[in-house]
């Protein structure tokens, strides 16, 4: 199965964009080679971007409460596994612990490094990062994997406060929805969701499906529109068949 997830705002996308990244850069950091290293802090430069508002650590810190709250409400409920619950918790609490101690604006080790923001400036320019632009970036590439890998997890372990968080709504938020099997006629697909609020949609459709879902939503309608993966195409083209996919609203 392939699963396309469409965020219905802002918040959401960023937490989608820092999940896609963190990601990315945890592989890179355990390969070995300069290439790969120098897309991992290419990456942590990424994600110093995206995590950038200025109200994400509070819009993260506010969420783990509510849910922390919801949890709390199933104490000493029988069909609910105090073992889990409790384990829930603990982790939505040390998530908030560690985001809470984070100092100041996140990622601000990494601006107050004049070294690494004079690479973050020149990895925006094409071919920038050149040994005649930046000859101790080209020496610190040379230098053992281990040690280039130690400066990198050194980099990245303030910002998993911020990781660790996303994660947890990310989770709580696919989890809260059950999907539901639809077909598509030739390719279209309309829901009148009747003001009903969500966050994120997600699209399921079979891997050896040739179709890629476009999706446009607002709080009174749904529209899917699949087209055709664009090989060997100029442009995408709509499906000329009927599509089978799974629908999941989540919301938190």
């Amino acid at each position: 199965m392939i699963t396309y997830e469409y965020p219905f705002n802002e918040r959401i996308r960023t937490l989608l964009r820092l999940e896609d990244l963190f990601e990315k850069a945890a592989y890179f950091i355990q390969a070995d080679g300069r290439l790969e290293h120098h897309a991992a802090l290419a990456t942590l430069f990424e994600i110093l971007e995206t995590a950038g508002r200025a109200d994400l650590k509070m819009d993260l810190l506010q969420e783990l409460e509510r849910q922390r709250q919801t949890l709390l409400s199933f104490r000493n409920n029988p069909e609910i596994s105090e073992e889990a619950l409790s384990g829930a918790l603990y982790e939505i609490e040390q998530s908030s612990a560690a985001l809470l101690a984070t100092n100041g604006k996140v990622g601000q080790h990494l601006r107050d490094n004049d070294w690494l923001m004079s690479i973050k400036s020149r990895v925006a320019i094409p071919g920038g990062v050149c040994e005649f632009d930046l000859p101790s970036y080209h020496w610190w590439l040379h230098r053992a994997v281990e040690t280039r890998r130690t400066d990198l997890e050194t980099w990245s372990k303030p910002l998993f406060a911020l990781r660790d968080a996303a994660a947890i709504v990310l989770r709580l938020l696919r989890s809260s929805g059950r999907p539901q099997n639809h077909l598509a006629k030739l390719g279209q697909f309309q829901l009148n969701l009747g003001g009903t609020s969500a966050q994120m949609v997600r699209v399921e459709l079979d891997s050896g499906e040739a179709a890629v879902p476009e999706v446009s939503a607002n709080k009174y309608f749904l529209n899917i529109r699949f087209t055709r993966p664009p090989v060997n195409e100029i442009k995408a083209r709509s499906c000329d068949h009927d599509v089978s996919f799974a629908l999941t609203f989540c919301n938190l």
